[in-house]
């Protein structure tokens, strides 16, 4: 198999020796955060102390420049004393950790030995009657104290909460009403929903933007039939269009198969990128399809910018509701209303009888609704086509606009501009939960 760009920039990087320390410099952990695009675009970090060769970094740029199917170069020289101070944090924590186990053990030791003698020279039965209740009692209270307890989130001490304030969110005025298509669960739809919404309103009239957040699984350019990297104008980015939709997904940006193994921070950057430095224009509404779950994505979102909903997409079947649950949750945490819920798949239409089978189960999504007290928006029924037209990039609301599928859509849209034009300018109505 031919290796794609990403493997022959790490062949080419692995050749970079450090004669300093006689490692190259991956081993070394001089370069890290490795990007690549579709177009040879490679941009990376390189962290170098006061005693490295800053040739190096000449040496990395030129390696670099040579390697085939790259078209250009950025190398950010980062201070080493930035990666080291993280090791020093980790190593910090392990060793105090390790200190403590030590103490511990060591005051176990004396404790043992003072109870010991003192046993010997009074009563030995009373006081081991005396030290079993009292550490049945520290037993029980310790396991009182931690039985199913997990952080939550503002809910910490003030003296372990972080120095560092979060982002404070940035308003975008010119590109509407901001939602989020969000899920606590993988395979119920969403990219689905979000692209067919996205058509279904920019139908109605709408000026419609969508941004494709699912930084490790982007399936907005297939669904929605478009796939090349984005052109740059006077440090803006160009969004792509399709069916009168301006779209920007990571999907545009790296090769097929790259992974996108990257942390929160990274993730962060592209989320704040793809909303500053895009050229949308004047939006009236704004998609943003989220991947699963309540992670780094959904973080930066809300971190980056004012939310002005979220819409959970859920299936029928207990398992895909109660994830769900977790993320309306975690987006009415942080102070984003959930406009409603969406049930994908919720039943199949016989195409020979018209009756309805519900193959996923039923209720799913009327129930999830009724626990959050918000409107169940939709209930999409499950139709093959859906599924062919994603991949081949033509949502059903173009392809079959009129079947079960597409007008249970249209009407999803219907009902969230009529809900949305019934609040405030921004979009929501602060009485909502």
């Amino acid at each position: 198999m031919t290796p794609n760009l990403q493997e022959r920039v790490t062949d080419a990087l692995s050749r970079i020796r450090n004669n300093r320390i006689g490692a190259n410099v991956l081993e070394a952990e001089m370069v890290r955060d490795i990007a690549t695009t579709t177009d040879g675009k490679v941009r990376l970090s390189l962290f170098l102390s006061a005693d490295d060769d800053a040739t190096v970094v000449r040496e990395v740029r030129q390696t670099l420049q040579q390697v085939p199917g790259v078209t250009d170069v950025r190398v950010d020289v980062k201070d080493s004393s930035q990666a080291k101070n993280t090791s020093e944090v980790k190593n910090t924590s392990e060793a105090k950790n390790t200190s403590e186990v030590k103490n511990t053990s060591e005051a176990k030791s004396t404790s043992e030995a003072k109870n010991t003698s003192e046993a010997k020279n009074t009563s030995e039965v009373k006081n081991t009657s005396e030290a079993k209740s009292t550490s049945e009692a520290k037993n029980t209270s310790e396991a009182k104290n931690t039985s199913r307890t997990l952080p939550v989130m503002g809910q910490e001490p003030q003296s372990r909460r972080a120095a560092v304030p979060a982002p404070t969110p940035v308003a975008y005025p010119h590109l509407g009403n901001i939602i989020a298509i969000s899920s606590g669960k993988g395979g119920v739809g969403k990219s689905t929903v979000a692209a067919n919404l996205a058509v279904a309103l920019a139908k109605q009239g709408a000026r419609v933007g969508l941004m494709d957040a699912d930084i490790y699984g982007p399936n907005i350019p297939r669904m929605m039939g478009v796939n090349a990297p984005p052109p740059v104008e006077n440090e803006k980015i160009i969004p792509l269009q399709a069916y009168g939709i301006k779209i920007m997904s990571l999907g545009f940006m790296i090769e097929r198969d790259q992974p996108a193994i990257w942390r929160g921070p990274i993730i962060m950057k592209i989320i704040t990128q793809f909303l500053r430095d895009v050229q949308w224009g004047e939006l009236d509404y704004f998609l943003v399809d989220m991947p699963p779950g309540t992670g780094d994505a959904q973080l930066s979102l809300v971190q980056a910018t004012l939310v002005h909903g979220a819409i959970i997409v859920t299936t029928p079947q207990e398992i895909a509701s109660g994830d769900a649950l977790r993320g309306a949750k975690m987006f009415q945490r942080v102070a984003v209303p959930v406009l409603g819920v969406v049930e994908n798949m919720s039943y199949f239409v016989c195409p020979h009888c018209s009756h309805r089978h519900a193959i996923f189960g039923s209720g799913g999504g009327k129930r999830l609704a009724d626990e959050l007290d918000v409107p169940l928006l939709g209930e999409i029924p499950f139709f093959a086509a859906v599924l062919e037209g994603g991949d081949r990039g033509e949502p059903i609301v173009v392809s079959e606009p009129h079947s079960p599928a597409g007008e249970a859509l249209l009407e999803l849209a219907g009902r969230l501009s009529g809900l949305l034009s019934s609040r405030n300018p921004a979009g929501v109505s602060a009485a909502l939960p």
